[in-house]
């Protein structure tokens, strides 16, 4: 498929048009646009709904899994289970230095530390860009959803990220009641104790999406 240009212009036609599509003829959208796309995922709560739609449609799309290395044990057997379950074609991205190490050097730096950035730089951000340059994606699957952030809530089902890419959301418009209903009609599990060490408050924007 030839090159894309994603425009503003697009953004808001798409997000009119498929204000109340389901989420599979989102992701059936998108996916017609361009062929390169990736979904990420970190296997919090409710991810399996987003790594499900695409991957019924998909079932080969590359799933970026960036691991910080700080999971609990429930998300690594929540991830073990979904991935097998959906056998889902996954791409592991780990940060270049063990959580063991940097325990040592640096801990888990507060909010307030000036090397909270660093840690956030090191266990999330470079591990992402790094997938990101490898995978060279033109369409983006991601789970955010409105009411999460008050980043997230200033965009919607399709966005642009900071370098062009169509950044594609199909239960943006979902309550955590309705994906609860989605993942007991498609079987699929769920887990809630996850552990994300670069955010203080669930509210708060994780880096990868601002």
């Amino acid at each position: 498929m030839g090159k894309i240009m994603f425009t503003e212009g697009h953004i808001e036609e798409w997000n009119l048009a498929y204000k109340n599509a389901t989420p599979e003829v989102i992701v059936r959208k998108a996916l017609e646009l361009n062929e390169s796309a990736v979904v990420t995922t970190n296997f919090r709560p409710y991810e399996a709904a987003i790594l499900h739609a695409v991957s019924r449609e998909e079932s080969q799309i590359p799933v970026v899994w960036c691991d910080t290395g700080y999971n609990t044990p429930q998300t690594y057997r929540h991830a073990e289970k979904v991935i097998n379950d959906l056998k889902l074609n996954v791409f592991l991205y780990v940060p270049k230095q063990t959580a063991a190490h940097r325990d040592v050097v640096m801990g888990i730096p507060s909010i307030d530390d000036p090397q909270h950035a660093l840690f956030t730089e090191q266990v999330k951000l470079e591990p992402f860009r790094r997938a990101m340059e490898e995978h060279q994606p033109k369409i983006w699957f991601t789970n955010l959803r409105k009411g999460q952030t008050a980043f997230r809530d200033s965009i919607d089902i399709f966005s642009l990220s900071k370098d062009g890419v169509l950044k594609v959301s199909p239960f943006y418009h979902w309550s955590d009641e309705k994906l609860d209903l989605y993942l007991e009609e498609n079987n699929l599990p769920n887990e809630f104790k996850y552990f994300d060490p670069t955010k203080a408050l669930e509210n708060r924007e994780c880096g990868l999406h601002a």
